[in-house]
């Protein structure tokens, strides 16, 4: 059953990084991560008293608590580093970045939840750290990528790490707590720490600015982050993180397909290559 509820959070959050990419075209791209989050935490409290989970404020442990917590910074932190980076770069090359966390991800479940590697897994992690590296490799008639290629890496590397280090902490934090209540209270915690680094930069007044459009996008992509998050944290409540966290990145067809169609973004064949070695990398790691 794991395995149905990562599909889906594969999908969803597919589906995201095309809606929240159309939602930033002129907004600001942590102002929108602040607003989507707002959408995002409705969605869960609603899930949260449809199957009736609400009791656990009262009975939720310290150690649980501390851990969902420090999920939601770490969650916090990855979104605002991965929209900064969709703002600034192609779908088709920011997306390759964050989801190679996968093999952090199974390092860190490795040292911190004792959960094996096998031969298969070594050579996924192989697979998914060559084809990353082919799919962001500027083309030599792209000479703009190139200048500005650090700037938007060095976002797209630290929404990677962040978003490991959020499964890991997440696992821990959910083990003896139902899914989508833990879902709700990360959620409140990215919520909180959104808001905050928009009044740090002083932005708090663009809410109103945010063109009708870009911002029914920005809905949007909250909707469909919150039906990813409740599948995945489902599923890592069901099934071992060092499983769940690869079918997840297999999101990125999703969000391929959905770049050529909608933003004409295309894939040499270097990059195209990248792409089936990444893809098959992380079927590997299901072995």
């Amino acid at each position: 059953m794991w395995l149905v509820y990562a599909a889906g959070s594969a999908c969803f959050a597919g589906v995201t990084s095309i809606l929240a990419k159309c939602g930033i075209q002129k907004t600001d791209s942590n102002l929108a991560t602040a607003i989507r989050t707002i959408v995002v935490l409705v969605f869960a409290w609603i899930m949260v008293f449809v199957v009736g989970s609400q009791s656990q404020i009262t009975q939720i442990s310290g150690r649980s608590l501390l851990f969902l917590v420090l999920s939601g910074v770490a969650t916090g932190a990855s979104w605002l580093c991965y929209f900064k980076a969709l703002q600034l770069g192609d779908v088709n090359k920011v997306v390759p970045i964050d989801k190679s966390s996968s093999v952090l991800t199974i390092l860190l479940a490795l040292i911190l939840l004792h959960e094996e590697v096998s031969a298969c897994k070594g050579i996924g992690m192989v697979g998914i750290g060559v084809g990353t590296y082919l799919m962001i490799q500027p083309a030599k008639s792209e000479p703009l990528e190139r200048k500005r290629g650090k700037v938007w890496f060095v976002y797209a590397a630290f929404s990677a790490l962040f978003a490991s280090l959020t499964a890991i902490l997440g696992k821990v934090g959910i083990a003896d707590v139902e899914s989508n209540f833990g879902t709700a209270v990360r959620t409140g915690v990215v919520l909180v720490m959104a808001w905050v680094v928009v009044l740090v930069s002083r932005k708090p007044g663009m809410t109103f600015a945010v063109p009708s459009g870009e911002l029914g996008f920005i809905c949007l992509s909250g909707v469909a982050t919150g039906a990813s998050w409740l599948c995945y944290y489902r599923a890592l409540q069901l099934g071992p993180a060092s499983l769940v966290a690869p079918v997840d990145k297999l999101s990125i067809l999703v969000t391929i397909l959905f770049s050529r169609l909608v933003f004409h973004e295309r894939l040499t064949r270097r990059a195209f290559l990248g792409l089936v070695l990444v893809t098959a990398g992380t079927l590997l790691l299901l072995f």
